[in-house]
């Protein structure tokens, strides 16, 4: 093999070898102090010369002596020494769950009310520990997991999504965000502490793309209550919802995870009964929950959920 070779490689153990040999002098020390033959040690590195075609040895009285190719062999030895002893720690500390990379696809309201606090500890408790956040809706989101471009997905159900029963993913349940009732401040309706949403049935609506999770949810909820919403008006980010909200263009449903809303104007004001709601969760593929940086994501994620004041298990 030469060195130019494309195909080029070094045998760690043969390194080992020499660098003993610069230790101790003789081959015959080296052999004894690595339970060797000499002839065994002189196999080898007369072999190591031949892969690299150059001389490493040379006779000093009883003795031998390095080359100065085998000292700059050496030098870059060490190097080479150093980096497998952390990848050695890196293997280990992946093990523990404190590095590696973790790629987490969320929606805009559960990266903001979970997965941003969740970095914030991890950073602080697990610095080797690499989270890269994408914001995905759930269905980019499973598909996303689907195809191994994520690795966790924090996401909120949906018609077609992955159910609880799955065997394909693990699936950890965060918490239940309940949707309140959000009208402009002077509504005629904006002073009551509750409302029924059938009161509502005569007022023009805003929502989110019609397969939006909170969308069905309010359509749903609208239609238990005995009409169909009014939709006029069509927005993906909660504080322009807002914005159309204050500016009296309509009433919307709107999940406590999305608050504080920067508008002002407005009235944030709970349903009377059973609340709808959307279910928030944590999925990760069938078993790879067991991997430690990902478990350690999970279950900050989980801590993170159950700290939350407005969060309903």
């Amino acid at each position: 093999m030469s060195l130019d070779s494309e195909n080029f490689t070094i045998d760690l153990r043969r390194l080992r070898l020499l660098r003993e040999v610069e230790r101790r002098g003789t081959v015959a020390a080296t052999a004894a102090a690595l339970h060797l033959t000499p002839s065994a040690v002189s196999q080898q590195l007369a072999g190591l010369a031949r892969e690299l075609d150059v001389p490493l040895l040379e006779r000093v009285g009883r003795g031998v002596r390095l080359t100065g190719q085998a000292r700059v062999l050496l030098t870059h030895a060490d190097a080479v020494s150093a980096q497998l002893e952390k990848a050695r720690a890196d293997l280990v500390a992946f093990d523990a769950g404190t590095v590696g990379e973790v790629r987490i696809g969320s929606l805009a309201s559960t990266i903001a009310a979970l997965v941003g606090p969740a970095m914030r500890r991890l950073r602080h408790d697990r610095p080797g520990l690499r989270l890269l956040v994408r914001e995905r809706d759930a269905v980019a989101a499973v598909a996303g997991l689907d195809a191994g471009d994520l690795d966790v997905v924090v996401a909120v159900d949906h018609p077609g999504g992955p159910r609880r029963d799955d065997a394909r993913y693990d699936r950890v349940d965060l918490l239940t965000d309940v949707l309140d009732v959000l009208l402009p401040a002077e509504h005629p309706l904006a002073g009551r502490d509750a409302l029924a949403l059938r009161e509502l049935a005569d007022e023009e609506w805003i929502a989110a793309a019609s397969d939006d999770a909170c969308t069905q949810i309010t359509v749903a909820a609208c239609a238990a209550a005995g009409f169909a919403p009014d939709v006029r008006h069509h927005t993906l980010e909660y504080d322009a919802l807002a914005a159309l909200v204050a500016a009296g263009a309509g009433a919307a449903l709107v999940p406590r995870m999305a608050h504080p809303l920067r508008p002002s104007g407005l009235r944030v004001i709970p349903l009377a009964g059973p609340s709808p709601a959307r279910s928030i969760y944590a999925a990760t593929r069938a078993g790879r929950g067991t991997d430690a940086p990902t478990a350690a994501v999970l279950e900050e994620l989980r801590r993170v959920a159950a700290e939350r004041p407005d969060a309903t298990p």
